[in-house]
């Protein structure tokens, strides 16, 4: 067995820069591929300093190459193509070593028409404009101050734990519903639109994101799916979107309550932060009193007019009637105008007893401490420390290093 083996190994083994070479002597001596004429689909373009790297779409299965024309060949292309384009690519098969990759390293480019899937989704704008889906009159206004939130993306997306964290951050105790979805793929229309409808049968949600990061056009594709389309612009609830990155525009977005330029920005916009709920109170309190102090200054004013008015010498009785009813009405405004006064007042004592609580310095004038790691990492588990390891102690006032002689097990 061994002798065998040694043989193989010396016979058939090959390292990896050997095989990349074999492949790439078998391609590019190709005389098939040393000169090849190739017709696709821009689906992804990136103009980098050292040339155009592009990504070349078949429109009827999906298939895709990679192709790249270098910067001092840019100068003599016929057309610059820009995503959707339908273009014809003149070129060679190259290897690229270092990461194993055959890729059209082209020559020229010739104009083909428009992409197929360009013109399917215009044609699809087209008709969903006619049919009033993207009209500003349709569109609802959002929830001022929502409890419940749903956010309709993929629970293993990075969109979802940014949208989390920016609700959870400025407004604490809001409700979260994730009604998960697939956000690409051929599956992800269909998996979109059952993730809405069942958020509008579980009827809590006061408005509804739907989110997914950046990513190439046909990554997005499914966001400009009718059925999509058609979800957002029925849903009884207010959609708002944010979808890859501020340059992307999808017919989703069109179809939207709200658009917004990423993840982050659609739950921004949705939450006012909780010191400007703070602020509203305290402005809707101060114009409660000055209305009332306004009132008691009319109602006083007017009042003397009266007294001005009467004869005393013949309606004596008639006034102190008057007085008696003005004193009952004086003394019942003030009551009333005091209860309203004192339930506002206990009101604001409440909403800053909460963010006093919600204060994570006040947390930390209380005693407690925040320890995190010399990479500055919260520590919550005992088992995340070892002897030996510098530790960042946050006091109420400062912040102290300590390092780790021995650790004792509370039993």
């Amino acid at each position: 067995m061994d002798i065998y083996l040694d043989q193989v190994l010396t016979d058939e083994l090959m390292s990896v820069g050997g095989l990349t070479a074999y492949i790439q002597s078998l391609l590019e001596d190709d005389r098939h591929l040393r000169q090849v004429w190739v017709t696709g689909e821009v689906s992804s373009l990136n103009n980098h300093g050292l040339g155009l790297f592009l990504t070349l779409r078949d429109p009827d299965n999906g298939d895709q190459i990679k192709a790249v024309v270098w910067r001092k060949q840019l100068p003599k292309l016929t057309v610059t193509p820009e995503v959707g384009d339908q273009i014809i690519l003149l070129g060679t098969m190259k290897i690229y070593a270092p990461r194993g990759e055959y890729r059209l390293q082209g020559w020229q480019i010739l104009p083909a028409g428009e992409g197929l899937q360009a013109i399917r989704d215009r044609q699809l704008k087209a008709r969903l404009t006619a049919e009033g889906l993207f009209d500003s009159a349709n569109k609802r206004p959002l929830p001022i101050h929502p409890q419940i939130i749903a956010v309709v993306t993929s629970p293993l997306a990075a969109a979802w734990g940014d949208i989390k964290k920016t609700l959870v951050h400025r407004y604490p105790g809001l409700r979260i519903l994730l009604s998960p979805a697939t956000v690409q793929g051929e599956s992800a229309p269909r998996s979109i639109l059952e993730a809405i409808e069942r958020v509008a049968r579980d009827g809590r949600a006061e408005v509804i994101i739907l989110a997914r990061g950046g990513g190439a056009v046909e990554d997005l594709a499914c966001f400009n799916n009718e059925l999509v389309v058609r979800a957002i612009a029925t849903s009884p609830i207010p959609v708002v979107t944010g979808i890859g990155h501020e340059r992307d525009e999808t017919l989703a977005d069109l179809a939207a309550d709200y658009v917004a330029p990423t993840p982050t920005a659609a739950a921004i916009a949705i939450i006012p932060p909780l010191a400007d709920l703070r602020q509203d109170y305290q402005n809707l309190t101060n114009l409660l009193k000055a209305a009332v102090h306004q009132r008691l200054a009319q109602e006083t004013k007017h009042l003397q007019h009266l007294q001005q008015r009467l004869e005393p010498s013949r309606l004596r009785r008639e006034i102190t009637r008057e007085k008696q009813v003005i004193n009952y009405q004086q003394q019942r405004l003030i009551s009333t105008t005091k209860q309203r006064l004192q339930f506002a007042t206990q009101h604001l004592y409440l909403l800053e007893q909460k963010l006093q609580a919600l204060d994570p310095h006040a947390i930390l004038q209380r005693g407690y401490a925040v320890v995190r790691s010399s990479r500055g990492k919260i520590l919550r588990e005992g088992d995340q420390i070892t002897v030996g390891q510098s530790l960042d102690i946050q006091l109420s006032q400062r912040t102290i290093k300590a390092k780790i002689t021995e650790i004792t097990e509370i039993t």
